[in-house]
């Protein structure tokens, strides 16, 4: 029997994860986690992003295709070792010297929340043809992957609806601090040799069209200017045109190959596209 690991070919997680707009949305996830105090706090005081910066987005994509595209034990391993880092990491509040626990339920389901809030939203505003029904399908689908971190499948929302909510009731306990700062302005520079300039100067317009891409209330509390909406519209539009454009065979293997081994392993009609969604 085949394993298809969390996810499958039948799922819009499966579908959604594999659009090239994915970059633009996983850049976007961390300019929203950022604005909760104790999760960035415990980001920057645990993370070595800024010596590191590759390596740490790069972690952060492979957890993310591994958990959608690998086999269950794949999935269960990379989950078990987050699980095992963050019960030996903690960090210290700002604001009351109060220790904060990584492993903390309220922060994993606030990383989760913002994170799949942000691959659906930006990846649909992109082009992506991701309807109503679809958009509470992937966030129900998406609790599949919470246990792998350590939270209650049944206290993650699970619907576009429960997700509005839980957004409405976190908003004021969100706000700018020294911290967001520091992610701000990373994600706009993270990239430091100066062998690294070419794609320095490819990444700059990304990496703020990514925080142009946050909702309006989020860019608020962030206080900094956005791309006009026509830029924006045409950035989106373009980049995931582009992406598009590459063909199957050198897309799906790069940055890394999660998504070509899952093909390999599953046959040819596991390829993702736009034609399995619209039978789903």
């Amino acid at each position: 029997m085949r394993d298809e690991g969390l996810f499958g070919p039948q799922t819009v997680t499966w579908q959604l994860h594999a659009d090239p707009a994915m970059w633009i949305a996983g850049i976007c996830s961390l300019y929203l986690q950022a604005l909760h105090p104790r999760a960035v706090a415990a980001v920057v005081q645990n993370s070595r992003f800024r010596e590191d910066p590759l390596g740490r987005l790069m972690r952060t994509g492979n957890f993310v295709a591994t958990t959608t595209y690998g086999t269950t034990a794949e999935a269960e391993s990379a989950g078990e070792r987050v699980r095992r880092v963050h019960r030996m990491l903690s960090a210290t509040d700002p604001g009351t010297g109060a220790e904060i626990r990584l492993d903390d339920p309220d922060l994993l389901r606030w990383v989760h929340c913002a994170e799949v809030a942000s691959f659906a939203g930006v990846v649909r505003r992109a082009g992506f043809p991701l309807t109503d029904a679809q958009l509470d399908r992937y966030f129900d689908e998406q609790r599949r992957a919470v246990a792998l971190v350590g939270l209650d499948p049944a206290e993650v929302p699970g619907s576009t609806r429960a997700m509005a909510e839980y957004f409405e009731r976190i908003r004021p306990e969100l706000q700018r601090t020294a911290d967001s700062d520091l992610v701000y302005d990373f994600l706009h520079r993270p990239f430091a040799p100066w062998w690294l300039l070419p794609v320095n100067l490819g990444y700059l317009p990304l990496g703020h069209l990514a925080y142009s891409v946050l909702p309006g209330w989020a860019r608020k509390l962030h206080g900094r200017p956005a791309y006009p909406p026509p830029v924006v519209a045409a950035g989106l539009c373009g980049f995931r045109t582009t992406g598009l454009a590459v063909p199957d065979q050198l897309r799906f293997r790069y940055p890394g190959d999660h998504v070509q081994r899952a093909v390999d392993r599953l046959g040819k009609t596991a390829m993702p596209s736009i034609k399995t969604l619209a039978q789903l």
